[in-house]
């Protein structure tokens, strides 16, 4: 008896595992979610019964249904009677392609001819719906109304001239293989499909700008859908015209002016002044949607915009124009996307492009290049740039907003510089372990005589407003003398969660009057390994020497109320490294202090040592307070040193040593 109870619980499992395998509500999602191996599924058979039902005959299929929905025999009954009709057949909401990319990975799994057929039939569906001049409708065979116009709303014309793009490019995207003579027809559709494109790129006063939703299948001039879809230009369909273009390999000078100029007018229409607000229900319903005014906000484009201002507008089921979305009522103003943030990829994915097909990068009206505020780099191909100097190079001079540059994961093995018209620049690592900046130049290797130590950083950052956060920045050269991984000149310069990994000089900080800010990083390396002139604020920092020397070599400005802080940081060493003095003075204004830190044993009892330079015993300024652990020995400290009172350590407020930086900048 308690085994078959077991057998029973087992073949629960195994039935509630089958039932709770696809969770996904929306057949879209089910197309673009699932692994490969899904669509071999006794699932995936059963929700391709349905798709091969709702196929017409013709070959295109209605749009808005959720095709993974179990039948009843009724239903089966009606739809074998309808396939026989052109009912509701449509491009429209991803309705037809969809499908086909469904039965292309069911083909992929299960070699059922059928699953082959249906493909090609929607195939053939769509090169039978195009017109001559390239276009395609919303729905074929013609629908009466606005259907018939050239049909980018939606994305609706995007995503067929990407199934052409495939097929004619005989890639791997789809499983099926159509014959010769349909992959030519796929590859002039394709062409056709781009020369209309550019043929109804809307000029405003004689300068090309972007597309309509709709477009007249005669005239080509933008054209009026639904009361409330308005002739216009949008910001929404204009997006995907533009990365369809960007994706052409060899693009001709007509898709490179098209691209330019489009871009030109995603950046002349951004919104940056506004965010979306919206109010749910219980049920997590939109029930109202609110623009609030916003300072710097993420840039959003409005859905139309007229054909010769590019002024907003938003119409209510009346086809009434209004100048705020405030003004129309909750039912259209709730339900429908009325701004947009999809041209950001664009922008993002600009600069690339343009290097690559031997063209500017975008400038403004008065020569200065424009804003492109996030960028990504990756070695594998799939960001912006697989270098980040690369990627330094395209950012804007002396930009307004911050600039983001994204590293994903790599070893990245580069000699970078941050100049300092690249301000207000970041450089974003997608993990502290995984992203890797190195280099290996050292004193002897760069040969430029006594100063070639400030020659060998792998990382420079002379901009002023630079931050750093999940990095890696080594220098790679070893034990090999003078080697600096990061050289900071620039002044607010924030670096947090970072790994800064080398030997002797590891981190270099200056410029003048700079203020200079770590939090959470680990820091480690050997003589003098974080040394310089700047006022530096460490935080919450690992402080790790490889071998008894010293662990900073201060040259502080006579005058500097401050030089290197380091507050609630810990202080370790290689087990071979036992003698390590806190610090010496590289100038005899050296300032450096230690609050609140726990120092390891490696620490000598002296705590400082004055290089041989009577002088700075009686100009440097060496402190500490309230430190701990074994290295802490305060009535064994050089007599020039100070125990700082508790009045004195209130003046080492992250607010008095950084002061001057930008408000709020170091939060």
């Amino acid at each position: 008896m308690q085994f078959k109870k077991y057998i029973l619980v087992f073949i629960m499992i195994l039935g509630f595992g089958a039932k709770a395998q696809n969770t996904y509500k929306n057949w879209s999602d089910i197309i673009r979610k699932n692994e490969a191996s899904w669509f071999g599924t006794e699932e995936a058979k059963k929700i391709a019964e349905n798709v091969l039902l709702y196929q017409r005959d013709i070959g295109g299929w209605p749009k808005n249904i959720q095709m993974q929905n179990e039948l009843t025999p009724a239903e089966k009954k009606d739809l074998l009677v309808v396939k026989k009709t052109t009912k509701e057949t449509t491009t429209d909401n991803g309705a037809t392609t969809q499908e086909m990319l469904f039965m292309s990975k069911m083909y992929a799994q299960v070699k059922d001819e059928r699953y082959k057929e249906s493909f090609l039939k929607g195939l053939n569906y769509l090169l039978e719906a195009q017109y001559a001049n390239g276009g395609w409708p919303q729905f074929y065979p013609l629908k009466k109304g606005y259907y018939t116009h050239i049909t980018y709303n939606d994305d609706s014309m995007v995503r067929i001239l990407n199934v052409m793009k495939e097929v004619g490019e005989e890639t791997d995207f789809y499983s099926i293989k159509p014959s010769k003579e349909i992959t030519a027809k796929a590859k002039t559709a394709f062409d056709k499909g781009i020369d209309c494109i550019l043929k109804t790129q809307y000029k405003q006063n004689g300068v090309l700008t972007a597309w309509c939703a709709q477009h007249d299948e005669v005239t080509l001039q933008p054209a009026k859908a639904r009361a409330y879809e308005l002739p216009s230009l949008s910001g929404k369909e204009s997006a995907k015209i533009v990365l369809l273009l960007m994706s052409i390999k060899n693009p001709s000078p007509e898709i490179i002016t098209a691209v330019k100029s489009a871009t030109a007018w995603f950046e002349k229409t951004k919104i940056t002044n506004l965010e979306e607000k919206r109010v749910l229900n219980d049920a997590g319903k939109v029930i109202d949607k609110k623009m609030i005014p916003a300072q710097n906000a993420e840039p959003i484009w409005a859905r139309f915009m007229e054909l010769d201002t590019n002024e907003p507008f938003f119409s209510d089921r009346d086809g009434i124009k209004k100048k705020s979305l405030d003004e129309i009522g909750s039912e259209r103003r709730n339900g429908y996307a009325w701004y947009t943030d999809e041209p950001k990829e664009v922008l993002k994915k600009y600069n690339s492009w343009a290097v690559k097909n031997g063209t500017r990068v975008l400038e403004t009206t008065t020569s200065e290049k424009k804003k492109v505020n996030f960028l990504t780099v990756a070695q594998d191909g799939s960001g912006d740039f697989t270098k980040v100097q690369d990627a330094v190079y395209a950012s804007p001079s002396f930009p307004y907003e911050k600039v983001t540059i994204f590293i994903k994961n790599g070893t990245y093995n580069e000699k970078i510089r941050i100049p300092e018209w690249n301000n207000n620049l970041i450089l974003l690592g997608e993990s502290k372990e995984n992203t890797i900046i190195t280099f290996d130049d050292n004193f002897s290797k760069i040969n430029l005589g006594r100063n070639s130590t400030f020659y060998t950083s792998t990382l420079l950052v002379e901009a002023d407003d630079f931050s750093a956060s999940n990095l890696t920045i080594k220098n790679a050269s070893g034990d090999k003398g003078q080697a600096i991984a990061l050289s900071v000149t620039g002044n607010r310069v924030k670096i947090t969660n970072c790994n800064i990994l080398g030997n002797q000089d590891t981190l270099y900080l200056s410029g003048k009057n700079a203020k200079q800010y770590f939090k959470d990083c680990y820091i480690e390396g050997t003589t003098d390994f974080i040394f310089g002139g700047a006022t530096a604020l460490f935080e919450n920092c690992v402080i790790h020497s490889i071998k008894s020397s010293y662990v900073t070599a201060a040259s502080t400005p006579e005058g500097a109320a401050f030089g290197f802080v380091f507050k609630n940081c810990k202080l370790t060493a290689e087990p071979s490294a036992n003698a390590v003095y806190l610090g010496r003075p590289w100038r005899i204004y050296a300032k450096t202090v230690f609050i609140n830190c726990e120092l390891g044993k490696q620490i000598k009892p002296e705590g400082w040592e004055n290089w041989s330079k009577p002088d700075a015993e009686k100009n440097s300024f060496y402190a500490e307070y309230n430190n701990s652990g074994e290295g802490f020995q305060p009535k064994k400290r050089v007599s020039w040193s100070h125990q700082l009172t508790k009045k004195e350590v209130d003046t080492y407020s992250i607010e008095n040593i950084l002061k001057d930086t930008i408000a709020n900048w170091f939060n």
